[in-house]
């Protein structure tokens, strides 16, 4: 009876959970979508969690110690993050040359970002209409 009312209760929680899409970023100005990209690749606090790996079960574990087969995701640096969100509110404030200059500093120190391509089109972005 325990194991039915635990199914019922996960049955609900995840059919009233919104589900993810790729379109949810449809619609939205590229401001927008670099916004939401930088609130995902933001830090969080590290909650300990029990997971079982490899046969033992219950070890402590942060969720960034836990390996995921297929899974490749290169660190982002805090400093490589400020200098973009630097950069993202120097556009936000209306300071175009600024976030230009802000792009181009970031582009020139982080090289090899996973963020490159998203300054590059930020660049590209700020480029006076001709």
């Amino acid at each position: 009876m325990k194991k039915l009312i635990a199914l019922l209760v996960l049955l609900g929680a995840v059919s009233a959970a919104p589900a993810y899409s790729a379109d949810d970023n449809q619609g939205l100005s590229f401001w927008e979508r670099l916004r939401r990209k930088i609130e995902m690749l933001t830090p969080k606090k590290k909650i300990a969690t029990t997971t079982a790996v490899g046969g033992v079960r219950g070890a402590q574990a942060d969720a960034e110690e836990v390996y995921w087969k297929g899974e490749a995701h290169p660190q982002i640096d805090a400093d490589e993050l400020a200098d973009f969100k630097k950069a993202v509110s120097l556009a936000d404030t209306g300071d175009m040359p600024g976030a230009q200059a802000g792009f181009a500093d970031f582009l020139k120190k982080h090289p090899d970002s996973r963020l490159r391509p998203d300054a590059e089109m930020a660049l590209a972005q700020l480029q006076p209409k001709k």
